[in-house]
């Protein structure tokens, strides 16, 4: 998984310990183009921030689209009445006019305000005041997006976190299921925990197909196994029945592919420069489990450098004919049994 990813993560863990041992800054900047984690941090604060019977007179939780920087900062600039803080949160505050104008209160926020900026998709100016003011005297959580190649390793390590054990082919397939949302993926994991027997703490493909309705057999996850090994008659059937489904997308099974093809491609540069790399060392160039390694020491065999190129080059122009370039006169579906065939054909 990136650094970025795990960075974050740990980040966050720390600040909501933080949070539910009583200990809160003044102000929060939440921020980032993944919201999962700024939402968790903000949902963390008003759950520990005030005791039930202070939140009437001491918590305002408003949008950006309602107020404007003045009334929040008035809000803010309020001592809390029969509690130790008050707390004013601002959701979706990339709507606010006026946000910059937040700065001058971050600069001189009071102890007994806990005031959260919670950004949805968005990110404040790093040059600029607001960011500055917070970074010095609060705590900013800056959430980067989490590409598609990345996922599998977030779910291993975010079940991991949480006590348990996913195979890396259950990882590999919940993160084709879920896309690139970790909200969706935390959901689905609640999803398919409570349908776990009681005491399981591994969690495998059977439990990902069989509670979050998605078959192994016949995703993009198996089709590029299948396009390693160059199966084609399993690669062609598989392309056929992922076409036809109801959420198939041509664009998101080209991202796919051609995060497959690159990894096959930077592998076999590596091999060249190192060819004694251990399966740890390969994994980690790869990008992936260590269980995946052998997978791709096929696919270095039936997919050389140039094939790999030529690949890559196809996958770019089905991407353009996939979004509807040149009237893309075949149906998606078709697009992608064309694509198929070329590929095991490279």
């Amino acid at each position: 998984m990136a650094k970025a990813a795990v960075n974050i993560a740990q980040q966050c863990k720390s600040i909501i310990d933080d949070i539910r041992s009583r200990r809160f800054a003044p102000v929060y900047l939440l921020m980032g183009d993944e919201p999962y984690y700024p939402e968790l941090v903000c949902q963390a604060i008003i759950d520990n921030c005030l005791q039930d019977f202070e939140k009437d007179f001491n918590e305002t939780i408003c949008y950006g689209s309602d107020v404007t920087a003045a009334q929040i900062v008035t809000t803010a600039r309020r001592f809390p009445m029969m509690a130790e803080r008050q707390l004013v949160v601002v959701k979706e505050a990339q709507q606010m006019k006026g946000l910059e104008d937040l700065a001058v209160y971050c600069s001189e926020p009071l102890d007994s305000t806990v005031l959260v900026i919670l950004m949805h998709k968005a990110s404040a100016d790093k040059r600029r005041g607001l960011y500055k003011a917070v970074q010095k005297n609060g705590i900013v959580v800056d959430s980067p997006a989490i590409r598609d190649y990345e996922i599998a390793g977030w779910i291993s390590s975010y079940y991991s976190g949480r006590g348990l054990e996913i195979d890396p082919q259950a990882a590999a397939l919940l993160g084709e299921s879920t896309g690139t949302d970790l909200s969706v993926i935390a959901a689905e994991t609640e999803k398919l925990l409570r349908n776990l027997p009681e005491g399981n703490t591994r969690v495998r493909v059977e439990d990902v197909e069989r509670n979050v309705g998605i078959s192994r057999q016949y995703s993009i996850f198996e089709l590029t196994r299948e396009l390693s090994l160059k199966n084609s008659a399993k690669a062609i059937k598989i392309a056929t029945h992922i076409g036809t489904a109801a959420k198939f997308a041509m664009p998101m099974a080209v991202s796919a592919l051609y995060t497959h093809f690159y990894r096959i491609l930077k592998y076999e540069a590596a091999l060249q420069q190192n060819p004694r790399m251990s399966p740890q060392e390969r994994a980690a160039v790869l990008g992936v489990n260590p269980f995946f390694v052998r997978e791709y020491d096929s696919a270095i065999r039936n997919y050389p450098a140039p094939s790999a190129m030529k690949v890559i080059s196809m996958l770019c122009e089905f991407d353009y004919l996939g979004k509807g370039g040149d009237g893309a006169a075949l149906a998606p579906d078709q697009l992608l049994i064309e694509l198929t065939a070329k590929i095991l054909n490279a």
